[in-house]
């Protein structure tokens, strides 16, 4: 065989292990994280977190739900400025409850647990 002609086999079985790796990696469910169910319970009840991503406190809340963040409403009020004015948000975080029951600052999963009705298992 000609080194062309190994070379391009060597690209068919790249290519061809690379397709497999690719394939197999969309049909694996992502990972469901400890607080996915308390997650998507705030999302069914439209509590949603208003904050900033230069925020230590709001990185400490979103770091409790251990990969669970991705299902709570959120809304990055930098990026969101008129929105956030207009939902009278004057420290972060603040959740927004359908109600308008505001609560601010640093709550902590069980003090969501609480005031959402949302079980934290």
């Amino acid at each position: 065989m000609s080194k062309k002609t190994i070379v391009i086999i060597g690209l068919i079985i790249l290519a061809i292990i690379f397709a497999i790796f690719y394939f197999y990696n969309k049909s694996v469910p992502p990972a469901s994280g400890k607080y996915d169910d308390f997650a998507r319970c705030l999302l069914s009840k439209n509590i949603t977190m208003y904050g900033a991503d230069w925020c230590s406190y709001c990185q400490s809340e979103k770091a409790a739900f251990e990969g669970s963040f991705k299902y709570v409403p959120y809304v990055e009020c930098p990026d969101n400025p008129q929105l956030c004015l207009d939902k009278g948000i004057e420290g972060y975080p603040t959740w927004i409850f359908p109600d308008g029951k505001k609560l601010v600052g640093e709550q902590g999963l069980e003090k969501l647990s609480q005031e959402s009705d949302c079980v934290l298992q």
